[in-house]
């Protein structure tokens, strides 16, 4: 996949935000494709225990969620540098969960897994995020996506990784995928945590383009570290083709 050119998001256009625009200039700027969002209910009690107390676990309806995202990134770089060559473009896969603290919901991630060590390291260091180095393909088979990624350095016992296809089955319908698909993906800041202290990192985006999707999943194991199996189900399945992404350093 070619680099494309950043081309920021208009910060004039707020109305899908819950919030105001940070002031200040942003930090990061990138571009996410092709991103999966697979989602499967859990249970509350399964998530608590793996995550700061100060946070609280975000609901819908009564209902936690947990998702895996595969995607791919480009034109990544850290403001007012330009792009650092093995950096600004590579497959990511994380898995989230959804938190709220001081009346902001956001995101918090269980694991990030990229194929840039580079940027590995960086975002541990700047966002205090659990990155991990991993091997991870993705090409085109017609209108699918195929996507397989192995986390480095682990035994085959304890493998972390994920495998399948996926393809999106209709055109961006933002405001028809309906309400949990939205609170799903309309979420403007991350969280993350040190032995210290508790950190919010605000982004801003166009509102989510999202399409119905489906998948194939062959192989999944990416919750293995968390101890949490997930539900035999279905899960919500939306796809996003680009987005363009700007954010703030963690405060």
């Amino acid at each position: 996949m070619p680099d494309i050119p950043f081309n920021p998001p208009d910060k004039s256009q707020t109305a899908h935000r819950p919030w105001k625009i940070p002031a200040g200039r942003h930090a990061i700027e990138m571009v996410w494709h092709d991103l999966l969002f697979a989602h499967w209910p859990v249970p509350v009690h399964l998530l608590r225990p793996l995550i700061p107390p100060r946070l609280e676990i975000d609901l819908f309806e009564g209902q936690a969620w947990l998702g895996i995202v595969p995607f791919r990134m480009s034109g990544v770089r850290a403001l007012p540098f330009p792009a650092v060559p093995g950096s600004a473009l590579f497959p990511e896969i994380n898995v989230r969960t959804y938190v709220i603290e001081s009346g902001k919901p956001g995101v918090w991630f269980f694991s990030l897994d990229a194929a840039s060590l580079l940027a590995v390291k960086a975002a541990r260091a700047w966002y205090h995020l659990p990155y991990f180095h991993a091997d991870i393909s993705v090409h085109s088979e017609r209108e699918w996506i195929a996507y397989e990624s192995s986390r480095r350095n682990r035994s085959d016992s304890d493998a972390v990784g994920f495998e399948g296809k996926y393809r999106a089955t209709g055109p961006p319908s933002c405001g028809q995928c309906g309400p949990l698909a939205h609170w799903l993906t309309e979420r403007y800041c991350l969280y993350s945590v040190t032995s210290r202290h508790l950190y919010r990192a605000e982004i801003h985006h166009a509102m989510w383009p999202l399409q119905p999707a489906e998948a194939e999943i062959s192989r999944n194991t990416m919750t293995r570290p968390l101890g949490i199996n997930l539900p035999d189900v279905a899960p919500l399945l939306h796809f996003a083709e680009k987005l363009e992404v700007s954010a703030w350093r963690p405060q």
